[in-house]
């Protein structure tokens, strides 16, 4: 094995364990799918492949160099991450402590519903700069140092299908009948888990430096 494809494959298994593991972005397709169903987590889980994506192809392109000269742009990007986890931190309480399921995720079927549904995917990883960073070091991990830029383009192509994969299997597996009976009978103690999984997210967020 080449090294080139040897460091391809150590930035494909590092990126699939870090997708894989549970986040924020994880959490929110699981709650969608038991919640909403499987269309609704579909679509979720589109919009944060698609906010992957775009941190992808920033990262391919060299936003390092401009997030260095630019400092305060993840300084903004930091506080508008940890007030949208919050934000999703006060929905899941909110929805623990009524006694009653009600729809909060916009999961109706409706094109409007599924686009808000789209939006609110894409947000997830777009306001979260860990995103980026993790898109760095994988294209640092896998490319040398005389590699060109259009050598990191398999490397997210890769990359972005593995991730593809992750959110929608995640998708598949919460939206089953025997998840959503489980996520009825103890809605509000997985509610409040979100809660307190989403809160202390962004207040780690909020808090970093």
């Amino acid at each position: 094995m080449s090294l080139i494809t040897a460091n391809m494959a150590l930035a494909y298994t590092a990126y699939a364990i870090g997708v894989a593991s549970p986040g924020p972005s994880n959490l929110a397709v699981m709650a969608t799918a038991m919640r909403a169903g499987r269309r609704a987590a579909l679509v979720f889980a589109l919009g944060v492949i698609s906010g992957s994506a775009i941190w992808g192809m920033l990262a391919t392109l060299g936003l390092s160099t401009l997030m260095t000269r630019y400092s305060y742009v993840l300084v903004v990007m930091k506080v508008l991450g940890g007030l949208y986890l919050l934000w999703l931190s006060f929905k899941s309480l909110r929805s623990a402590l009524r006694k009653h399921d009600a729809a909060d995720l916009d999961g109706g079927g409706g094109d409007s519903s599924l686009w808000r549904l789209y939006g609110r995917g894409a947000a997830m990883h777009l306001t979260n700069p860990k995103a980026i960073f993790v898109w760095l070091s994988i294209i640092t991990l896998a490319l040398s140092n005389d590699a060109q830029r259009a050598d990191a383009l398999p490397i997210l192509a890769g990359c972005l299908m593995i991730g593809a994969l992750i959110f929608c299997a995640y998708a598949l597996l919460f939206s089953t009948q025997s998840a959503r009976r489980i996520h009825a009978r103890s809605r509000r103690w997985f509610d409040g888990i979100l809660a307190a999984a989403f809160g202390a997210a962004g207040v780690r967020m909020l808090l970093s430096r």
